[in-house]
């Protein structure tokens, strides 16, 4: 399960992107207990969360996790943003294996001056199967400016990369990969067909292309 739960901090201070919505139903007080309730409903094995406030996650969203058979682990974004990214497992079904965050904010690098971040966990499945894979869960929250696609696309390339790097196996295959997120992108944008068909039809694009293959020449 993948979900944005909105920060409480980040709805405050976009208040005119919900003039639609009535003001209790914006409470953290009311979105929270429903939030939980709809987690509760699905069920899923592993959850993917979006926009997760620290506050809010070390005081209420990780307990009441936990008390519903979760394992939780968290990045915050960077550059003191208010929230971050989340994946919460069931500790009955997988055994944690290794943590792996991923900042794409790189000082030197004009592409790469956003807080966004990554976490990409490995874990192993908790059934009877001498050989069944390991399994790796990635989770991200991209730049949400529509005019900047190629920022978009670098942050992308940067989480390809520690996925694959976290993934890759011993005998030089690759176990199974679970990718999740909000990608503040839609179907047939180029950062959707880069994700499905592994590739870029790069014409028209500035410079998405030249960034993508030197972040992967030189990060991955």
């Amino acid at each position: 399960m993948s979900y944005n739960i909105l920060s409480q901090d980040l709805l405050e201070d976009n208040s005119h992107l919900y003039r639609h919505c009535r003001r209790p139903v914006l409470h953290w007080s009311f979105r929270f207990p429903n939030i939980l309730k709809e987690i509760k409903h699905f069920d899923a094995d592993v959850l993917c969360l979006q926009e997760v406030q620290e506050d809010h996650y070390g005081a209420e969203i990780k307990p009441s996790l936990e008390s519903l058979g979760y394992h939780c682990e968290y990045k915050m974004r960077t550059g003191r943003k208010p929230d971050g990214c989340a994946i919460c497992f069931k500790h009955s079904k997988f055994s944690l294996l290794s943590v792996n965050p991923v900042e794409f904010y790189r000082p030197d690098i004009s592409l790469l001056d956003r807080d966004n971040v990554g976490l990409v966990l490995l874990l192993q499945p908790k059934i009877p199967c001498a050989a069944c894979p390991a399994i790796c869960v990635a989770n991200t929250h991209l730049l949400y400016n529509p005019r900047r696609g190629d920022i978009k696309l670098t942050q992308l390339a940067m989480l390809l990369a520690e996925i694959s790097s976290v993934a890759h196996q011993k005998d030089g295959s690759f176990c199974p990969i679970v990718m999740c997120g909000d990608f503040n992108s839609v179907p047939g944008s180029p950062l959707y067909s880069f994700i499905k068909e592994g590739k870029l039809n790069y014409e028209g694009l500035a410079i998405g292309k030249i960034v993508i293959t030197w972040l992967f020449e030189n990060l991955g």
